[in-house]
């Protein structure tokens, strides 16, 4: 019965003239159309279908933004999606389970492939998803997606097809998907604690997923189709780390573009605003719990998807200063920064450069004129040795020549570094010194050497592409997949400490302040 909105308002204005059959009649009518409506909203909003067949569902702020995300995906308008989330907080039931089973009503002539970190993840799912769409869990499926189920041949839990020839087939992180295709490929929670717990000694160990996930599901996918990840956090190095890595490093025209939406455990952590992402199901209290038992960099990754949090990384994002005129300030000396890597195997490491000028601003107490530095650019490539030594020339050619330029003095930078000054340029070779007893010169104490200029204020960066890529990198280590940026930056801060031209907050002595004048050292 189609009841239109002016009938019911006539209707409960004159339900008084009604005898008590015609009432019970009229209310039988009411829940049937209100039942036909519940049924057309689940068609097009997943989050009303996951409350029509879900009841004990505890709906929350974060399950809004993934049910937009995901009816984006249905209408083709996503076709790449991270979602980023805390354990138990729904993201497999959301995803693995509901998400298959509404996809499939929606289009039941589509194929799925879901991955989940075991086969027997995966076959779970599958399971229930074969028991909604059967209607093994009650007739609400069969009353949104009318004449949608299994073939009659399709009783397998991790395979099997639809009525109208679509297909599902869930499989476990490293298991084969040769000859299956995907119009939509689910990947939930490809990693574990046991890798995260490897991954503490080598961390290689998250490499094996990314290497699955580009020979395997991502080469099964049908014309036009859909990628979803959704998982909890581990490391830079991760799937979602290796996947949005890839997507920054790859300057082509064509390539996936990934949608990320992270969604932390505790919206404003550390603020006086402080609150649970879903406080419904996870009080604030009981989280903070939780945080107080982890280790910090556990917490950020796992819980707040931030696998390098301010407390777990050295050179912290929130160092660097925003340089928001158009132009760059007038530099009164310039450092071209190599970190120098020879190779253009696309497994190597990349030679990195940064550049960096020394400009003045005023102390806001003292009102004396200081030092401070300003990332000009940035950049980063996989060059043989004549490239490399080709890309520098051009450099020195460009709008910005350096005076100096510095090279790490050690494996594949000593050749450079002669070859360079054989050709006239004021090269310097930056020695690593070693250690004293007791004292570590790895890159960790290196970038910790440095870390006071970045905390007193002194660094700004531009709101640039290549800035992003710099500060991000250098928030990351010591845990990123990549530190090339990281050993340039580094290696350019100490050069201006080294040669008197900053100075950090602890270095002021107040007796002295007037009298200071920074110093320059030579080239070489």
């Amino acid at each position: 019965m189609d009841i239109s909105a002016e009938k019911i308002r006539w209707l409960q204005d004159n339900v008084h003239r009604l005898d008590i059959n015609e009432q019970l009649e009229l209310l039988r009518d009411i829940e049937q159309h209100d039942k036909i409506v519940t049924n057309k909203e689940s068609r097009t909003d997943f989050l009303e279908y996951v409350k029509l067949v879900w009841p004990v569902f505890i709906p929350g702020y974060h399950h809004r933004i993934m049910a937009d995300a995901f009816e984006r995906v249905a209408q083709g308008k996503c076709k790449r999606l991270i979602i980023n989330m805390a354990p138990r907080h729904t993201k497999s039931e959301l995803t693995s389970w509901l998400l298959s089973s509404w996809f499939l009503g929606l289009f039941p002539t589509k194929k799925i492939i879901q991955a989940s970190n075991t086969q027997d993840l995966a076959s779970g799912f599958g399971r229930r998803v074969r028991n909604l769409v059967n209607g093994d869990d009650g007739p609400q499926y069969h009353d949104v997606f009318p004449g949608i189920g299994l073939s009659r041949d399709s009783q397998a839990q991790n395979h099997w097809h639809t009525n109208k020839g679509g297909e599902y087939f869930a499989v476990g992180v490293n298991g084969r998907v040769t000859g299956k295709g995907g119009d939509i490929v689910i990947i939930d929670d490809p990693h574990s604690e046991q890798e995260a717990k490897q991954a503490e000694r080598n961390p290689d160990v998250f490499d094996e997923v990314y290497r699955w996930y580009v020979n395997g599901p991502r080469q099964r996918l049908q014309p036009d189709a859909a990628i979803i990840v959704v998982m909890t956090r581990w490391s830079m190095r991760d799937l979602t780390g290796r996947l949005l890595s890839k997507m920054q490093d790859d300057d082509s025209d064509v390539k996936d573009e990934w949608e990320v939406i992270e969604l932390p455990a505790i919206l404003d952590e550390y603020t006086e605003n402080e609150r649970a992402m879903w406080p419904e199901y996870w009080t604030l209290p009981t989280l903070q719990a939780t945080r107080n038992e982890l280790p910090v960099t556990n917490w950020q990754a796992q819980y707040q998807q931030k696998p390098t949090s301010a407390q777990g990384a050295i050179l912290k994002r929130e160092y660097w200063k925003e340089w928001t005129d158009l132009n760059p300030p007038p530099c009164d000396f310039i450092i071209e920064s190599w970190d120098t890597a020879f190779t253009t195997d696309t497994r190597g490491d990349f030679s990195a450069c940064t550049k960096w000028g020394v400009f003045k601003t005023r102390h806001p107490e003292t009102e004396i004129e200081i030092n401070n530095i300003i990332l000009l650019d940035a950049f980063k490539g996989r060059w043989d040795f004549p490239t490399l030594k080709k890309k520098i020339r051009d450099e020195m050619h460009g709008p910005r020549r350096a005076d100096i330029i510095l090279v790490e003095q050690a494996g594949s930078g000593i050749s450079l570094i002669q070859e360079l000054r054989m050709m006239g340029y004021p090269v310097e070779g930056s020695t690593i010194a070693r250690g004293k007893r007791g004292q570590s010169n790895d890159k960790v104490a290196r970038a910790n050497a440095v870390v006071g200029v970045f905390s007193s204020g002194y660094v700004w960066a531009p709101p640039r592409r290549y800035s992003e890529r710099v500060i991000e990198e250098c928030h990351a280590f010591p845990y990123g997949d990549h530190d090339d940026f990281v050993d340039s930056t580094v290696q350019a801060v100490r050069r201006f400490r080294d040669g008197g031209l900053i100075r950090t907050e602890d270095d002021w002595d107040e007796e002295f302040e007037e009298d200071y004048q920074p110093r320059r050292a030579a080239y070489y």
